[in-house]
Protein backbone atom coordinates (compact mmCIF):
# COMPACT_ATOMS: atom_id res chain seq x y z
CA UNK A 1 0.00 0.00 0.00
CA UNK A 2 1.32 3.42 -0.72
CA UNK A 3 2.48 5.62 2.34
CA UNK A 4 2.87 9.38 1.47
CA UNK A 5 5.86 10.42 3.94
CA UNK A 6 5.79 12.70 7.41
CA UNK A 7 9.07 14.60 5.22
CA UNK A 8 6.40 15.63 2.33
CA UNK A 9 5.42 19.36 2.75
CA UNK A 10 2.04 19.66 3.92
CA UNK A 11 1.86 22.29 0.83
CA UNK A 12 2.03 19.26 -1.91
CA UNK A 13 0.93 16.89 0.44
CA UNK A 14 -2.64 16.12 -0.28
CA UNK A 15 -1.76 16.45 -4.25
CA UNK A 16 1.08 14.00 -3.44
CA UNK A 17 -1.42 11.41 -1.82
CA UNK A 18 -3.95 11.68 -4.64
CA UNK A 19 -1.26 11.70 -7.47
CA UNK A 20 -0.12 8.27 -5.52
CA UNK A 21 -3.10 6.69 -5.66
CA UNK A 22 -4.66 7.46 -9.42
CA UNK A 23 -1.05 6.03 -10.05
CA UNK A 24 -1.79 2.99 -7.85
CA UNK A 25 -5.14 2.29 -9.72
CA UNK A 26 -3.62 2.68 -13.19
CA UNK A 27 -1.13 0.29 -12.23
CA UNK A 28 -3.36 -2.67 -11.55
CA UNK A 29 -5.19 -1.89 -14.69
CA UNK A 30 -1.59 -1.95 -16.52
CA UNK A 31 -0.92 -5.49 -15.68
CA UNK A 32 -4.09 -7.01 -17.03
CA UNK A 33 -4.26 -9.24 -19.65
CA UNK A 34 -6.85 -11.40 -21.94
CA UNK A 35 -4.80 -14.66 -20.69
CA UNK A 36 -5.82 -14.95 -16.85
CA UNK A 37 -1.82 -16.54 -16.06
CA UNK A 38 -0.14 -13.45 -17.53
CA UNK A 39 -2.81 -11.85 -15.51
CA UNK A 40 -2.22 -12.92 -11.98
CA UNK A 41 1.27 -13.37 -12.23
CA UNK A 42 2.00 -9.79 -13.18
CA UNK A 43 -0.01 -8.28 -10.27
CA UNK A 44 1.71 -10.27 -7.77
CA UNK A 45 4.43 -8.08 -6.97
CA UNK A 46 1.99 -5.02 -7.80
CA UNK A 47 -0.49 -6.35 -5.24
CA UNK A 48 2.66 -6.83 -3.00
CA UNK A 49 3.20 -3.32 -2.34
CA UNK A 50 6.25 -1.53 -2.16
CA UNK A 51 8.00 2.22 -1.78
CA UNK A 52 6.84 3.44 -4.80
CA UNK A 53 9.97 5.58 -4.31
CA UNK A 54 10.01 5.79 -8.44
CA UNK A 55 6.61 6.92 -8.64
CA UNK A 56 7.25 9.68 -5.76
CA UNK A 57 10.20 11.33 -7.77
CA UNK A 58 7.99 11.69 -10.60
CA UNK A 59 5.25 13.46 -8.74
CA UNK A 60 7.94 15.51 -6.86
CA UNK A 61 9.35 16.51 -10.31
CA UNK A 62 5.91 16.90 -12.02
CA UNK A 63 5.20 19.82 -8.60
CA UNK A 64 7.95 21.88 -10.51
CA UNK A 65 5.12 23.30 -12.87
CA UNK A 66 5.48 26.16 -14.76
CA UNK A 67 2.32 26.56 -17.17
CA UNK A 68 -1.48 27.20 -16.92
CA UNK A 69 -3.86 25.38 -15.55
CA UNK A 70 -4.87 23.60 -18.60
CA UNK A 71 -1.82 22.58 -19.57
CA UNK A 72 -1.03 21.62 -15.61
CA UNK A 73 -4.00 19.43 -16.00
CA UNK A 74 -2.68 17.29 -18.97
CA UNK A 75 0.94 17.58 -17.13
CA UNK A 76 -0.50 15.83 -14.07
CA UNK A 77 -1.59 12.83 -16.93
CA UNK A 78 1.17 12.49 -18.40
CA UNK A 79 3.35 12.54 -14.85
CA UNK A 80 0.81 9.60 -13.80
CA UNK A 81 2.04 7.83 -17.34
CA UNK A 82 5.27 8.38 -16.25
CA UNK A 83 5.17 7.30 -12.82
CA UNK A 84 3.14 3.94 -14.48
CA UNK A 85 5.91 3.39 -16.58
CA UNK A 86 8.97 4.00 -14.40
CA UNK A 87 7.52 1.36 -11.61
CA UNK A 88 6.29 -1.29 -14.49
CA UNK A 89 10.25 -0.92 -15.14
CA UNK A 90 10.77 -1.06 -12.04
CA UNK A 91 8.89 -4.08 -10.99
CA UNK A 92 10.07 -6.00 -14.31
CA UNK A 93 13.33 -6.01 -13.35
CA UNK A 94 12.70 -7.59 -9.60
CA UNK A 95 11.08 -10.31 -11.66
CA UNK A 96 14.30 -10.92 -13.98
CA UNK A 97 16.51 -10.27 -10.46
CA UNK A 98 14.39 -13.29 -8.51
CA UNK A 99 15.38 -15.52 -11.80
CA UNK A 100 19.12 -14.68 -11.90
CA UNK A 101 19.41 -14.82 -8.25
CA UNK A 102 17.16 -18.35 -7.50
CA UNK A 103 15.51 -15.79 -4.97
CA UNK A 104 12.59 -17.57 -3.17
CA UNK A 105 10.95 -14.79 -1.30
CA UNK A 106 9.82 -11.65 -2.16
CA UNK A 107 8.64 -8.93 0.00
CA UNK A 108 7.98 -11.14 2.75
CA UNK A 109 6.54 -13.92 0.24
CA UNK A 110 7.17 -16.89 -2.29
CA UNK A 111 9.07 -14.73 -5.20
CA UNK A 112 6.89 -15.13 -8.62
CA UNK A 113 9.43 -17.39 -10.33
CA UNK A 114 8.91 -19.90 -7.19
CA UNK A 115 5.72 -19.79 -7.13
CA UNK A 116 5.24 -20.23 -10.71
CA UNK A 117 8.39 -21.15 -12.27
CA UNK A 118 11.47 -18.94 -14.15
CA UNK A 119 10.36 -19.09 -17.23
CA UNK A 120 7.01 -17.63 -16.22
CA UNK A 121 8.49 -14.72 -14.67
CA UNK A 122 10.81 -14.05 -17.14
CA UNK A 123 7.95 -13.45 -19.09
CA UNK A 124 5.99 -11.79 -17.66
CA UNK A 125 8.77 -9.73 -16.82
CA UNK A 126 9.01 -9.06 -20.40
CA UNK A 127 5.59 -8.33 -20.38
CA UNK A 128 5.53 -5.43 -18.16
CA UNK A 129 8.18 -3.84 -19.95
CA UNK A 130 6.12 -4.36 -23.30
CA UNK A 131 3.45 -1.85 -21.45
CA UNK A 132 6.13 -0.02 -20.00
CA UNK A 133 7.11 1.04 -23.76
CA UNK A 134 3.45 1.67 -24.51
CA UNK A 135 2.31 3.22 -22.19
CA UNK A 136 6.03 5.68 -22.81
CA UNK A 137 4.65 5.85 -26.63
CA UNK A 138 1.70 7.68 -25.57
CA UNK A 139 4.25 10.23 -23.96
CA UNK A 140 6.35 11.31 -27.11
CA UNK A 141 9.03 10.82 -28.88
CA UNK A 142 11.33 12.19 -26.37
CA UNK A 143 10.48 9.76 -23.65
CA UNK A 144 10.03 6.52 -25.52
CA UNK A 145 14.01 7.39 -26.18
CA UNK A 146 14.49 8.19 -22.81
CA UNK A 147 12.77 5.09 -21.86
CA UNK A 148 15.30 3.25 -24.12
CA UNK A 149 18.10 4.19 -23.24
CA UNK A 150 17.14 4.03 -19.17
CA UNK A 151 16.67 0.24 -19.88
CA UNK A 152 20.07 -0.24 -21.66
CA UNK A 153 21.69 1.16 -18.93
CA UNK A 154 19.84 -1.01 -17.06
CA UNK A 155 21.15 -4.04 -18.40
CA UNK A 156 24.96 -3.30 -18.62
CA UNK A 157 24.27 -2.67 -14.54
CA UNK A 158 23.12 -6.05 -14.43
CA UNK A 159 25.94 -7.45 -16.87
CA UNK A 160 28.69 -5.47 -14.56
CA UNK A 161 27.08 -7.17 -11.40
CA UNK A 162 26.67 -10.61 -13.06
CA UNK A 163 30.73 -10.75 -14.26
CA UNK A 164 31.90 -8.81 -11.25
CA UNK A 165 34.58 -6.28 -11.02
CA UNK A 166 37.12 -8.41 -13.02
CA UNK A 167 39.94 -6.87 -11.98
CA UNK A 168 38.75 -3.36 -11.77
CA UNK A 169 38.68 -1.40 -8.20
CA UNK A 170 35.47 -3.51 -6.23
CA UNK A 171 34.27 -0.56 -4.26
CA UNK A 172 34.16 1.70 -7.83
CA UNK A 173 32.85 -1.28 -9.22
CA UNK A 174 30.14 -1.53 -6.70
CA UNK A 175 29.26 1.96 -7.21
CA UNK A 176 28.98 2.09 -10.77
CA UNK A 177 26.47 -1.33 -10.88
CA UNK A 178 23.99 0.77 -8.37
CA UNK A 179 24.33 4.11 -10.60
CA UNK A 180 23.43 1.75 -13.58
CA UNK A 181 20.21 -0.51 -11.82
CA UNK A 182 18.91 1.84 -9.11
CA UNK A 183 20.20 5.55 -9.54
CA UNK A 184 19.43 5.46 -13.26
CA UNK A 185 15.55 4.70 -13.07
CA UNK A 186 15.33 7.49 -10.33
CA UNK A 187 17.00 9.58 -12.17
CA UNK A 188 14.67 9.01 -15.26
CA UNK A 189 11.76 9.58 -13.02
CA UNK A 190 12.83 12.82 -11.92
CA UNK A 191 13.72 13.68 -15.42
CA UNK A 192 10.18 12.82 -16.70
CA UNK A 193 8.05 14.68 -13.83
CA UNK A 194 10.01 17.57 -15.31
CA UNK A 195 9.28 16.86 -18.31
CA UNK A 196 5.20 16.95 -17.48
CA UNK A 197 5.55 19.99 -15.76
CA UNK A 198 7.09 21.75 -18.96
CA UNK A 199 10.31 22.88 -16.83
CA UNK A 200 12.84 24.51 -19.11
CA UNK A 201 15.78 22.13 -20.17
CA UNK A 202 18.29 23.02 -17.35
CA UNK A 203 15.94 22.46 -14.71
CA UNK A 204 14.83 19.26 -15.91
CA UNK A 205 18.45 18.56 -16.25
CA UNK A 206 19.12 19.49 -13.13
CA UNK A 207 16.08 16.88 -10.94
CA UNK A 208 18.41 14.31 -13.66
CA UNK A 209 21.07 15.11 -11.42
CA UNK A 210 19.32 15.11 -8.26
CA UNK A 211 17.35 11.77 -8.72
CA UNK A 212 20.91 9.75 -9.39
CA UNK A 213 22.24 11.44 -6.05
CA UNK A 214 19.35 10.18 -4.35
CA UNK A 215 19.26 7.28 -6.17
CA UNK A 216 22.62 6.09 -4.58
CA UNK A 217 21.56 7.60 -1.59
CA UNK A 218 18.47 5.80 -1.27
CA UNK A 219 20.21 2.15 -2.51
CA UNK A 220 23.22 2.28 0.02
CA UNK A 221 21.62 3.34 2.74
CA UNK A 222 19.11 0.54 1.98
CA UNK A 223 21.91 -1.84 1.93
CA UNK A 224 23.23 -0.07 5.44
CA UNK A 225 20.16 -0.90 7.10
CA UNK A 226 20.16 -4.30 6.19
CA UNK A 227 23.27 -4.09 8.91
CA UNK A 228 22.18 -1.50 11.21
CA UNK A 229 18.47 -1.80 11.74
CA UNK A 230 16.59 -4.77 13.85
CA UNK A 231 13.93 -7.06 12.03
CA UNK A 232 11.40 -5.38 13.76
CA UNK A 233 12.49 -1.77 12.62
CA UNK A 234 12.97 -2.93 8.48
CA UNK A 235 10.79 -5.87 8.28
CA UNK A 236 14.15 -7.66 6.91
CA UNK A 237 16.02 -10.36 8.84
CA UNK A 238 19.19 -8.10 9.39
CA UNK A 239 22.26 -9.53 7.64
CA UNK A 240 20.95 -10.79 4.70
CA UNK A 241 23.03 -9.95 2.23
CA UNK A 242 25.90 -11.20 4.46
CA UNK A 243 24.10 -14.94 4.79
CA UNK A 244 23.92 -14.93 0.65
CA UNK A 245 27.53 -13.72 0.70
CA UNK A 246 26.17 -10.21 -1.13
CA UNK A 247 28.59 -7.52 -1.25
CA UNK A 248 27.52 -4.16 0.02
CA UNK A 249 29.36 -1.00 0.45
CA UNK A 250 30.46 -1.17 3.94
CA UNK A 251 31.62 -5.45 3.76
CA UNK A 252 33.94 -3.68 0.49
CA UNK A 253 35.45 -0.81 2.69
CA UNK A 254 35.81 -3.63 5.49
CA UNK A 255 37.45 -5.92 3.12
CA UNK A 256 40.14 -3.20 1.58
CA UNK A 257 40.96 -1.81 4.63
CA UNK A 258 44.23 -1.63 5.92
CA UNK A 259 43.97 -2.32 9.55
CA UNK A 260 45.71 -4.65 11.34
CA UNK A 261 43.83 -4.89 14.81
CA UNK A 262 42.37 -8.28 15.75
CA UNK A 263 38.61 -7.33 15.01
CA UNK A 264 39.58 -6.24 11.43
CA UNK A 265 41.50 -9.23 10.40
CA UNK A 266 39.18 -11.25 11.75
CA UNK A 267 36.02 -9.27 9.84
CA UNK A 268 38.16 -9.36 6.80
CA UNK A 269 38.62 -13.26 7.27
CA UNK A 270 35.01 -13.87 7.76
CA UNK A 271 33.87 -11.80 4.81
CA UNK A 272 36.43 -13.41 2.53
CA UNK A 273 34.90 -16.78 3.08
CA UNK A 274 31.78 -16.15 0.99
CA UNK A 275 28.61 -16.81 2.29
CA UNK A 276 28.18 -17.23 5.95
CA UNK A 277 25.36 -19.51 6.30
CA UNK A 278 26.75 -21.00 9.80
CA UNK A 279 25.01 -18.94 12.61
CA UNK A 280 27.09 -18.45 14.97
CA UNK A 281 29.84 -17.42 11.98
CA UNK A 282 27.15 -15.19 10.46
CA UNK A 283 26.16 -13.35 14.33
CA UNK A 284 30.17 -12.99 14.17
CA UNK A 285 30.46 -11.13 11.46
CA UNK A 286 27.41 -9.09 11.62
CA UNK A 287 28.45 -7.93 14.77
CA UNK A 288 31.83 -6.87 14.09
CA UNK A 289 30.83 -4.77 11.00
CA UNK A 290 28.12 -2.98 13.28
CA UNK A 291 31.42 -1.81 15.24
CA UNK A 292 33.45 -1.03 12.80
CA UNK A 293 34.87 1.79 10.72
CA UNK A 294 33.66 0.30 7.49
CA UNK A 295 30.76 1.17 8.35
CA UNK A 296 31.13 4.39 9.64
CA UNK A 297 32.70 4.75 6.23
CA UNK A 298 30.04 3.82 4.46
CA UNK A 299 27.26 6.17 6.38
CA UNK A 300 29.88 9.27 5.37
CA UNK A 301 29.31 8.02 1.81
CA UNK A 302 25.35 8.09 1.97
CA UNK A 303 25.58 11.27 3.73
CA UNK A 304 27.77 12.99 1.16
CA UNK A 305 25.35 11.65 -2.31
CA UNK A 306 22.54 12.79 0.22
CA UNK A 307 24.07 16.44 0.48
CA UNK A 308 24.55 16.24 -3.33
CA UNK A 309 21.07 15.69 -4.01
CA UNK A 310 20.35 18.30 -1.50
CA UNK A 311 22.92 21.02 -3.64
CA UNK A 312 20.71 19.89 -7.05
CA UNK A 313 17.54 20.84 -4.96
CA UNK A 314 18.78 24.21 -3.69
CA UNK A 315 18.96 25.13 -7.78
CA UNK A 316 15.60 24.37 -8.75
CA UNK A 317 12.47 26.99 -8.19
CA UNK A 318 11.96 27.49 -4.42
CA UNK A 319 8.77 26.66 -2.83
CA UNK A 320 6.78 23.31 -1.21
CA UNK A 321 8.05 21.30 -3.93
CA UNK A 322 11.69 22.25 -3.67
CA UNK A 323 11.54 21.86 0.27
CA UNK A 324 10.25 18.23 0.17
CA UNK A 325 12.83 17.34 -2.13
CA UNK A 326 15.24 18.68 0.42
CA UNK A 327 13.25 17.17 3.42
CA UNK A 328 13.91 13.80 1.30
CA UNK A 329 17.58 14.28 1.70
CA UNK A 330 17.71 14.32 4.96
CA UNK A 331 14.99 11.36 5.66
CA UNK A 332 17.27 8.96 3.29
CA UNK A 333 20.86 9.82 4.97
CA UNK A 334 19.20 9.54 8.12
CA UNK A 335 16.96 6.47 7.65
CA UNK A 336 16.77 3.90 10.16
CA UNK A 337 13.98 1.59 9.04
Amino acid sequence: MTVVNDFIDPGVRETISGFLGDVESELRAAVISPEPLVSEAAAYLVEAGGKRFRPLVVALGAEFSEVGREAAITGREAAITSAVVMELTHLATLYHDDVMDEAPMRRGAASANARWTNSIAVYVGDFLLARAASLAAGLGEDAVRLQARTLAQLVRGQLAETVGPRGADPIRHHLRVIEDKTACLIATSARLGGMAAGLPEHHVTTLDAFGTAIGMAFQLSDDLLDITSESEQSGKTPGTDLREGVPTLPALYALAAGDTGADSRRLRELLSAGPLIDDGLHAEALFLLRESAALKQAQETVHRYAEDARAHAAALPSGAARRTLEALCHYIADRNG
